[in-house]
Formats: C-alpha cells, structure tokens, sequence
C-alpha cells in the first residue's frame, strides 16, 4: 500500500487509504515507547498527547519538586506522578521506611504485622472508617465499592456525576463514556449520570429508577465547589432511596484535610476510596468504610453468600504500606495540608495577579481550592482553549516548568514559587499576544487532546 508519510514539527503522520496514524516523534525515546507500550506510557494522563511538544518524552528520576531527563535537564515540576506525590521525589524517610518493609519479605504467606498496622491507622485516622480493603491502585478499590454497594443492596445502578472525569479504567464506568470500545453495551446502561451540585438532576434518576440504584459516588470537591447543602442532600437521598453513599477521595485525600475531604466538608460517608498521595508515589489505595456493608466481603458470617470483592496479590505488599505510614507520620509532624493551602494560595494570588497585570485575567485564571489550585485558559470570546492551554504549557516548559496542571507538594517552598512566577510572567506575555494575534503564530506544538474522547 502506497504511503504518505509528512513532517509536521516534532510528529509523523502516515496517511493511507484507511486511516491517519499519528505518531509522535520527538526522539528515539519516544519511538521505543510507542513501540513498546500502547499509548506510550501506562496512564493515558502521561501521554505524549497530553503535552507540548516541548515537555520531555521521558524521564529519568525526581528529587523533591523537580524531574530530570536522561540528558540532566532539570524541570520544577507540578505534575508530581499525576498528584500522588505529595511530600517530594526520593524523600529518604520514606524511602528508608520503604526499603526496611522489602528486607522483611515484602509479600508474605499470611497476612503481615504491617498489614495489620496499615489498616488500624487508617481506621484509627478517620472517623467513617471501621474497615479497609487495600490494593494497589484507585481502579480496582472504586469498582469493588461498587460491586460491594450492590452485594449489598441487591441492587444494579450506580450513579455519578457527569463533570467528574475519571472512576475507574472498568467497564462500570468507561462504559458510560464516549470511550466504549471493548465494553459489552449491556455494560453502557448501567452507570447513570447526573449534575454536580443539582439535586433535582440525582432525584430524577432515582424516580426513573425506583428501587434500583445501589449507590452514589461523587468526589466531595475537586475544582467545582460543593453548594452549602448538596453533599448532606445527597447523603439524605441515598438514605431515603436504600442506597451506599461513596465519596472517592482519590484526588482529595491527604489534601484538603489529613482525614480527607470528608473531615473538611463535614460529611460522613457509607464508604470512601483512597489512593493518590496515600504514600508519596508508591503503589497504595484502599476501599474504606462502614463494618456493616465491609463485612459484606467476609468470610466469618457462616452460611452466608460471598462476595468476591478484592483478592490482590500485591494488595497487601508490605514496602508500599510502610511508605503509606511513614507518610501519615510525616504529614502530621510536619503540618503539611497546612502548607498545601498556604503555598496554593501565594500561587494561585500571584497568577492571578499576572494576569490581571497583563489585562487578560478573564482569559487566564487559576481557581478552586489552594491545596489543589486549577487553571483556566481561554481564548479571546471566552470559551475555553486548549490551544491556548497547550501555548501556556509550553512557555512554562521554555523556562523549565513543567505545569500540565497544579499538584502542590511540601516540597514546592518560596524558592519554587519565584521561579514559578518568574515563568508565568513570560508565558502569559506570550499568551497576552496570542490572544492578539492569534495563538498560530506562536505555538510549536499539537494541541493537547482530551483523555476522554472517541477518536485519535
């Protein structure tokens, strides 16, 4: 078959009858990948799709708040492994804390004294939890609490809200995205979707399906603020309905309060998930919640049905919880949420500031909560750009800051914010005249893309 093949700056794009494949060709590094990796990396938010062009194609190792590539070039990150680290790179109590688990053994035969300790902790630490299930990452803790939602109340629906991106990678939940090649369709018709912060849109699911929702789950807040009474309306209508209450604090956890953002909000929930900055980047996330519904997935009650919730052989893994409780230890001795809302706020007060320096505070703005600041970039109508957005993140990266979006570390001290600012007043410049001018004459780089969409 003949071939087109065309150099577009840094991507290849091979043109048949068929299709369009796009590959992005930065370097030899970036050829292995997607050689050898589906997508190139093993999240798809690591993308090269998710970057400009200008952001590395790999890297080598980080140490507290900045990453290096293989040829030493040094980036302030804010990426922070996709929000799961929050203390620092390399962190060497935490390391340390790490290595003495592996020299135990690791993986034991039977359940291990860490384990144990691991799970009193997080039972001792938040007041919703009377039980906890690990694993090794958020997926499979919000699928098993939502299996575990309808063991136990025998019912088939669950319910989330459709400005929350991301539950899991199961077919439970990208069955009701515009990703659903692969899923069964019976599967698409099983996650209902209703509005952040309007009661009357969850109402309406449960009087469409009386007696067949078996849970909500929701993030109590990520950059959309709850309104005063929404979260307690959700909580009293699950109730009335004879549904489990989920509150996923992937992002939130360790973040808004050291016992999450149910502790912050005031709201108790049937059960909650965790993972994220759990452990300062190492593998560790856990189904947590009320005993009556967690014994669900026993083995004590005799004559009972089983349910098979989680059954991981690295669930348990003893180096990963060992970092998990030297983490806890340290975000107490050393107030680090505290620092997360202080140095959020300094960030957030001085990009905006540029902004509105530069006149173009309505097409730029970072907003949300300090301890997990969101920016918004728009073009000059005000519909948000990713064009835009991509120029932005490219001059961050022109000055050796790699912001894709803010995960705030204990590690992001006064000397990173100068350098953050400092960079920000170079590239909001750039976008100042973009908005001009036109944002194609100054981006070097395709547009990042959505995660979620149906097509490459």
């Amino acid at each position: 078959m003949k071939v087109l093949t065309i150099h577009i700056g840094q991507i290849l794009i091979n043109k048949s009858k068929k299709k369009t494949k796009l590959y992005f060709m930065k370097d030899s590094y970036s050829q292995k990948l997607h050689n050898l990796i589906p997508g190139g990396a093993h999240t798809y938010s690591r993308g090269d799709d998710q970057f400009p062009a200008n952001a590395p194609s790999i890297l080598e190792r980080g140490e507290g708040a900045y990453v290096f590539s293989p040829d030493g070039k040094k980036y302030l990150d804010y990426g922070m492994g996709l929000r799961s680290v929050n203390i620092g790179y390399g962190n060497k109590e935490i390391a340390d804390a790490c290595y003495t688990e592996i020299i135990k053994g690791n993986n034991l035969t039977r359940a291990s004294l860490t384990e144990l300790r691991a799970a009193e902790l997080l039972t001792e630490l938040i007041p919703s939890v009377d039980m906890v299930k690990f694993a090794k990452h958020g997926s499979a803790v919000t699928s098993a609490a939502v299996k575990l939602a309808r063991a136990y109340t025998g019912k088939k629906f669950v319910a989330v809200p459709s400005e929350q991106p991301f539950f899991s990678y199961d077919d439970w939940f990208i069955g009701s995205t515009v990703m659903q090649r692969g899923i069964p369709a019976e599967m698409t018709t099983l996650t209902l979707k209703f509005n952040y912060n309007n009661i009357d849109s969850l109402i309406h699911l449960f009087d469409a399906h009386p007696g067949e929702i078996a849970a909500v789950m929701l993030e109590a807040a990520t950059n959309i603020k709850p309104q005063p009474d929404f979260l307690y309306q959700v909580k009293a209508l699950c109730k009335k309905n004879g549904a489990v209450f989920i509150l996923d604090e992937m992002i939130t956890g360790f973040r808004w309060h050291l016992q999450g953002a149910q502790t912050y909000f005031n709201i108790e929930p049937d059960l909650c998930t965790f993972g994220k900055a759990m452990a300062n980047g190492f593998a560790v996330a856990a189904l947590a919640g009320k005993r009556e519904i967690m014994e669900v997935g026993g083995i004590l009650e005799e004559g009972a049905e089983r349910v098979f919730l989680t059954s991981t052989t690295h669930g348990a893994e003893m180096s990963a919880l060992g970092a998990f409780i030297k983490t806890m230890e340290i975000l107490k001795r050393d107030s680090i949420v505290e620092h997360f809302w202080e140095y959020g706020q300094n960030l957030m007060d001085g990009l905006n500031g540029i902004a509105g320096d530069l006149g173009i505070e309505e097409q730029f703005y970072v907003e949300g909560y300090p301890c997990s600041p969101n920016y918004v970039v728009k073009d000059k109508t005000g519909n948000v750009s990713l064009a835009m957005r991509t120029l932005f993140a490219q001059e961050m990266l022109s000055k050796d800051v790699l912001m894709p979006y803010i995960a705030v570390s204990y590690s992001h001290q006064n000397a990173e914010l100068d350098l953050t600012l400092d960079a920000a007043r170079h590239a909001l410049k750039i976008c100042q005249q973009a908005l001009n001018d036109g944002y194609e004459s100054y981006l070097n780089s395709p547009v990042i893309k959505p995660v979620f969409r149906k097509y490459n």
